[in-house]
This record gives structure tokens, C-alpha cells and sequence, in this order.
């Protein structure tokens, strides 16, 4: 099949630009120095490929990431980087012989790891990003908790995700290194193997974890490309279907684009907005009605989740159809 066989919107993915993607993270953060978070692609057929890198550990986001994977052969080690107050789901995972460590970060979330089946956690620690995490400081004092639970605690955990587009690398490293020096700190309280941080943005600069959460660098956004060398793999095939005098629009729009990072790119295109199913542009040649354009998302994770499947491509041929299989939750 060619990709012009294919309705629109379709999500696309260069088999060359994933391939190098894959291989230059493995280099770089090999074995289990990399535990890819599965969030930013939501497919277990590239999950394997990840596998067969050399990564035996993978981050989820949901319960349900976490049962896709368990039950596609991808259960040895799965880290639900997120707080849980019913893991019930998660207890019949570990039941059933996956390996589940879950974030936790209160009384309540220890509570509710022990009584749902889960047998490992991880202490989650607020780096910066006020998001998820106890204070650095009540580590330890959460670690005893849950321990006293019955839990073993593996670790901890924190995410810098505020320094993760950082413009500047030094600012960037400097920044980073202000953030782990909470979480080193907090892991000498709290005891265990396991520190567990960065994401694609960090990569580089964070060489305090003993595992980094990346997932973006898989198939890339145009807002990770301004600081990462990873290529853009990842891109949204639309049709033109109305041309004026100064303007041009392509089926992809809101429904088919994550756009919390912003406006997508279009090459040798200005892009003007997105409505619901449209995006209007103004291309620097002339394009025409039915002419297939690739449209570029600002960001990877909420762009992937709303198409049901991804097709593997080589230039226009289409190689092989993924589904999008961890939707939900």
C-alpha cells in the first residue's frame, strides 16, 4: 500500500528516522540505563522493538498501559510512574506473574499499593515540578510507611519535567543537577537500588539516575526537536481540501493534533490556525485540492492518542500497521 491509499488523517511513521531514534538512545543509555515510558507512543509492537534494543524495563502512565503490556509478553518489569488509589488491576497483574512497582507518595497511595496486591513501590519525590511527589525531606518518614505496610520500596523516583525544554544547554544541565541533588538526597533516606528520573529532554544531562523514563525520542515533536538530536519520526497525513488566493487548508486538525506545545509545522508552509478538523496554512508554492501534505505535531504523547493505529512508512510505501493499543485507561 501506498500512503496515498490511506484516509486522512493518518498517522505516519518513518521506519528510518524510528530505527536510528531507537539506536541512537540504546547507545547512549543501553540496557537497563533506559526504561522507556510507553506513554509517548501507547503501542506494544514499538514497545517491542524497544525490547529487542536491550530494554527490559518499561515506565506506564496507566493501569491499563501496564495490562496491555503484561499482556503482550512485556510484563518482566513495569514501573507505573503515577499515583494509584485503586490497584486492584495492578494486583491481578502481579497475581498473574508481571513485575508492577508503583509511584507512591502519601499514607493514602501506600494504603491503597497494599491493599490492591501491589508488592513494590517507589517513593515519588517533588524535584521542582509541582505535579506528584512528597517533599524531599519526607522520604525516608514515607519509605518506613511503607515498609511497615508490608511493601518493599525499590527506590525513588522524580521527574524534572519543567527543565525538560530548556533552551539553553548549560542552564539546562545546571538546572538538572539542582533537581537530582533533592532526589540523591532523598534516596539515601529512603533506601534501595533504584533512582529514577529525566525524560527525553534530560537524557544527557541527568547522569545521577540509575534509570531515565524517556519515551518521546521514539517518534519525536518539533518542541523536543528545538534541544534533543533525535529525528522526527512522527507526522500527520492529511489531504488539501480547500485552496483559496492567499491560503490553503488540510484535513488535520484539533481532533487529530495534540497542541498543548503549540502550532504544528508544515514544510514550506506558514501555519495560521487549527480548528476542529482543519488546519489553515499558507504554503510557499502553490499547492492544490487532493495534494497530501505531512503535518508536524508539537508534541508526541496527546497527538498519538488520538489515532487508532500508526502506519510504519518508508518514504510513501507503507511497511507495517501498528495499533495504538494502550489507549485507555
Amino acid at each position: 500500500m501506498r500512503i496515498d491509499e490511506l484516509p486522512t488523517p493518518a498517522l505516519l511513521v518513518e521506519r528510518a528516522a524510528l530505527e536510528a531514534n531507537l539506536d541512537t538512545m540504546s547507545a547512549a543509555l543501553p540496557g537497563a540505563r533506559l526504561r522507556p515510558h510507553v506513554k509517548a507512543h501507547k503501542c506494544t509492537a514499538l514497545a517491542h522493538r524497544q525490547h529487542a534494543n536491550g530494554h527490559a524495563g518499561f515506565t506506564c502512565a496507566t493501569v491499563r498501559e501496564c495490562e496491555v503490556m503484561a499482556a503482550a509478553g512485556l510484563g518482566a518489569d513495569l514501573l507505573l510512574a503515577n499515583e494509584v488509589l485503586d490497584t486492584r488491576r495492578l494486583g491481578v497483574l502481579v497475581r498473574d506473574g508481571a513485575r508492577v512497582t508503583v509511584a507512591v507518595d502519601s499514607p493514602e497511595t501506600v494504603v491503597a499499593a497494599a491493599a490492591g496486591g501491589v508488592r513494590e513501590v517507589l517513593v515519588d519525590v517533588n524535584v521542582g515540578l509541582p505535579r506528584c511527589g512528597c517533599p524531599p525531606e519526607r522520604a525516608g518518614e514515607l519509605a518506613d510507611t511503607a515498609r511497615r505496610a508490608g511493601l518493599e520500596v525499590r527506590g525513588v523516583m522524580g521527574y524534572e519535567g519543567h527543565l525538560m525544554l530548556v533552551a539553553d544547554p548549560a542552564d539546562r544541565a545546571r538546572m538538572t543537577g539542582d533537581a537530582m541533588a533533592l532526589l540523591t538526597a532523598a534516596a539515601a533516606d529512603v533506601g534501595g537500588e533504584i533512582i529514577s528520573a529525566g525524560g527525553t529532554g534530560t537524557y544527557v544531562d541527568n547522569t545521577w539516575a540509575t534509570e531515565i523514563q524517556a519515551g518521546s525520542y521514539a517518534l519525536m515533536d518539533t518542541a523536543y526537536g528545538a534541544v534533543v538530536p533525535f529525528g522526527q519520526a512522527l507526522s500527520v497525513l492529511g489531504t488539501v481540501v480547500s485552496v483559496a488566493a492567499t491560503h490553503a487548508v488540510v484535513d488535520v486538525g484539533l481532533k487529530s493534533l495534540g497542541m498543548d506545545h503549540g502550532l504544528p509545522t508544515i514544510a514550506d508552509a506558514q501555519v495560521w490556525f487549527c480548528s476542529d478538523e482543519h488546519t489553515t496554512f499558507a504554503p510557499e508554492t502553490p499547492v492544490r485540492v487532493g495534494d497530501r501534505i505531512r503535518v508536524l505535531p508539537a508534541h508526541v504523547d496527546p497527538t498519538v492518542v488520538l489515532h487508532e493505529r500508526m502506519h510504519l512508512v518508508d518514504g510513501d510505501v507503507v511497511v507495517e500497521t501498528w495499533a495504538v493499543d494502550m489507549r485507555g485507561w
